[in-house]
């Protein structure tokens, strides 16, 4: 993502001492994205992370001083990090945050539980309360293993809610999250909608609209939910191309015909190009928010997803895209017919995308943080 000159956030910030913080440094996803942004609105503010991996993240984030946590001296951490879930409550609980007088955390795990320091406002901008303890369980975990750790699971829910009273204020990156946020913490929060890079993502320059396959970008793991395309396009025999890596790759491949392909991990121009000359986008999960719907829309790409979670307050069915109300085989399988008979309007799926730029998310986000 672009630096914009005229960053209202950076202008908030500037009078401010400020320490950011973020679960863990291993990647460049979603939440590293939005962390990007606040590193460029906050270039010296100090960075408070579980552990941390300076190659597998950008330079806005890796060019300042990182603190880490113990963890950071496990041989293996980096690669084996989620392995580790009973470590990361003590981990962050004993990390040192700096003198500051705004603590601001991106948080789907353990980063609202770092310690502010005394006088500082500690503002967390929550994906969603940790998945593992609090929603799919069986789904990371397996059922054998979910209910062998349900003792551990039931601590470490009155754990994460205890140490939400650290937090002065939560701003959510959907309704969806927002709900949850009251629910299992029985906290309010404001809602600020994380942003797609509509300078990057944009239509094919050459006008070619493409359409001889349909596109999965998410990571291979249960909830995603993958599977349910894999065998939908198995049986429909259209060509479907697979992005992405994760604990689920050999049971998907296992249950793919030759026309599903998977493309594993590919960078950021490879994956602008694919949605560029896909014809639809399938997301077939239950989601937080989902930026990858949002990226293909301002590619000019209807989206067909599942009509519960993050994506009804990003998809317009009928306009952007087609939801399907089960997650079945045959309701997926169902939408997209619906989808490829549809005349889409490219223009106005791109338009769609841009109320999630960049800068609408710097606005939303300054207006959160003065509490307007």
């Amino acid at each position: 993502m672009t630096e914009n000159p005229l960053n209202p956030l950076a202008t908030f910030l500037s009078g401010r001492r400020v320490v950011l913080g973020h679960d863990w440094l291993t990647g460049m996803r979603g939440g590293e994205r939005v962390l990007e942004l606040f590193c460029q609105a906050a270039p010296s503010a100090p960075l408070v992370t579980l552990i941390s991996n300076p190659g597998a993240v950008s330079e806005p984030i890796r060019s300042r001083q990182i603190i880490t946590s113990f963890m950071q001296h496990i041989p293996g951490a980096i690669k084996n990090y989620r392995r580790m879930l009973p470590l990361m409550s003590l981990a962050a609980t004993t990390t040192r945050v700096p003198n500051c007088d705004l603590f601001l955390t991106t948080n789907s795990c353990v980063a609202h539980a770092f310690n502010p320091p005394p006088g500082a406002e500690m503002v967390c901008y929550c994906f969603t309360p940790m998945r593992y303890a609090w929603l799919f369980p069986r789904e990371y975990l397996g059922p054998v293993k979910a209910a062998i750790a349900a003792p551990y699971l039931a601590w470490l829910r009155r754990w994460d809610k205890a140490h939400t009273a650290r937090v002065d204020r939560f701003i959510a990156i959907s309704r969806h999250v927002q709900r949850r946020i009251h629910d299992f913490y029985g906290r309010d929060s404001s809602v600020v909608y994380p942003p797609v890079d509509t300078d990057r993502c944009t239509p094919a320059p050459d006008g070619d609209t493409g359409g001889d396959y349909d596109l999965i970008v998410s990571a291979l793991v249960p909830y995603k939910r993958i599977d349910l395309a894999v065998r939908a396009y198995s049986r429909t025999g259209f060509p479907l191309k697979v992005v992405g890596v994760g604990s689920g790759s050999r049971r998907l491949q296992a249950l793919a015909a030759p026309n599903v392909e998977f493309l594993g991990w590919r960078d950021d121009d490879d994956v602008l190009e694919l949605y560029r000359h896909c014809r639809m986008l399938v997301f077939p999960g239950e989601e937080d928010y989902g930026i990858v719907p949002l990226e293909a829309m301002a590619c000019g790409k209807p989206v067909v997803a599942f009509g519960k979670g993050g994506a009804t307050e990003t998809v317009v069915d009928g306009e952007t895209g087609v939801f399907f109300s089960e997650q079945t085989t045959e309701a997926l399988e169902e939408a997209v017919s619906r989808a490829a008979a549809h005349q889409w309007d490219a223009a106005a799926i791109r338009a769609h995308a841009e109320k999630f730029s960049v800068p609408r998310f710097l606005e939303s986000m300054t207006a959160a943080l003065l509490g307007a």
